[in-house]
């Protein structure tokens, strides 16, 4: 027990009850308790393996590689559509944790496993990521645009797809990649 993330804890409004309890159930591994992105977090051999979170509606032990985990239970979800290694298990009362530690004490389990084999998450490439027509048209219309773009590293280029696609309606992916436009001639991710 890491005695600078005990506040975070202790002084908690919402969810006191259900993150002490994971809190329980995780620090009855091998895992190191730190304090990361002002959240409790898990980690093996210097490794992050897990965070505990809340949230308006519920709170999550989060697992850093989840997608490798066998989820028999089927306790585990993606935090989000464009997450490709985490998974979470959402918890909503007390109930659900004492209902859920012997899962919880399995995915625990073999997630330090995991890290001790050195497993890691194969990532969908960036070029298997689809690239908005807006942006096809752009390429086409910029000079030096394409060039420019693919000579980003794959997370900047990542974060405008997401970005870029993430728009309902074609003015506003055109919009946004306009905008963008300067940035990424100038090698730079969003908002840098």
């Amino acid at each position: 027990m890491n005695p600078d993330v005990t506040p975070l804890f202790e002084r908690s409004k919402t969810w006191r009850e259900e993150i002490s309890a994971l809190r329980e159930l995780v620090l009855e591994t091998d895992l190191t308790e730190e304090l990361k992105w002002y959240q409790p977090c898990y980690t093996f051999a210097g490794k992050n393996v897990a965070l505990i979170g809340k949230f308006k509606d519920c709170c999550v032990l989060s697992f850093l590689k989840g997608a490798l985990l066998t989820d028999t239970n089927g306790i585990l979800e993606a935090p989000g559509p464009n997450s490709q290694s985490a998974r979470v298990v959402r918890i909503r009362s007390i109930d659900d944790v004492r209902r859920l530690a012997p899962s919880i004490r399995k995915l625990l389990k073999e997630a330090i496993a995991n890290e001790k084999a050195g497993r890691t998450v194969a990532f969908k490439p960036i070029a298997e990521r689809d690239v908005p027509e807006e942006l096809e048209e752009q390429f086409a219309k910029v000079k030096g645009l394409r060039k420019a773009f693919e000579a980003l590293t794959p997370g900047r280029r990542r974060a405008y797809l997401m970005h870029f696609s993430s728009a309902k309606q074609t003015s506003t992916r055109t919009s946004r990649i306009e905008r963008a436009i300067p940035a990424i001639m100038e090698g730079k991710g969003m908002g840098e």
